[in-house]
């Protein structure tokens, strides 16, 4: 699927040097205290060095981010596999992101939320070019989740079935999809204002039940 020539593979040195520093601030320090400055005293380069590889601090933080998603991404497997139906799978693979985001909601905001200033699926692209292990034995249905930002086309490809077996209709599964993010960003975002006092496992149980409010509502 990838291929690096020589170049490629020189960036991709340069890419893992700042990558990994600035996985480590966030984890030692959080996303909000992430500066160009500390990313290059620990790579061991000058600050000013990182925009030969990075047009915005932002795509870096998203970058490295994506380091902290392998959780998600292994329990996403488990969740669909257990699921029985299209409308069971749509709603647990809603409850596995609610659990891990509202648990990380800064790392879920940079990635999914936060201004990139350029389309997100090409940064997706550039990441996994560079870290394609993450990939690897991946099921082709998360492999495609895990491929693509945009939160409406994900969502949209686990309910999807429930059209083909007439259990929704396609104006019924936009307004489910459509309402169903606008219920997370709500909640995530309220988490990372401290507006609630909701521990991660309460916003999950009260943002699911809105969600399979909504859901079992439009059911034909």
């Amino acid at each position: 699927m990838f291929s690096l020539n020589k170049k490629e593979i020189q960036m991709a040195r340069m890419w893992k040097f700042f990558v990994d520093a600035t996985a480590k601030i966030i984890e030692e320090e959080g996303v909000e205290n992430v500066t160009a400055r500390k990313i290059g005293d620990i790579a061991g380069y000058t600050s000013s060095t990182i925009y030969n590889y990075f047009d915005e601090l932002s795509h870096l933080i998203f970058f490295a981010s994506m380091r902290f998603l392998n959780p998600y991404i292994k329990e996403l497997t488990l969740y669909i596999e257990n699921a029985k139906g299209p409308i069971e799978k749509y709603l647990s693979t809603w409850e596995c992101f609610c659990k891990h985001s509202f648990n990380n909601p800064q790392i879920y905001h940079a990635i999914f939320i936060a201004d990139l200033g350029k389309e997100a699926n090409q940064l997706l692209k550039q990441y996994y070019t560079v870290f394609r292990n993450d990939l690897v034995e991946l099921p082709e249905d998360i492999k495609f989740l895990v491929l693509e930002h945009d939160l409406s086309k994900r969502s949209r490809a686990m309910i999807r079935e429930a059209i083909d077996e007439g259990i929704l209709t396609m104006e019924d599964m936009e307004t489910v999809n459509e309402i169903t993010i606008f219920l997370w960003k709500g909640m995530l975002t309220t988490i990372l204002n401290n507006r609630l006092d909701y521990t991660p496992e309460e916003a999950t149980t009260v943002t699911m039940n809105y969600i399979r409010e909504i859901t079992f509502k439009y059911l034909q």
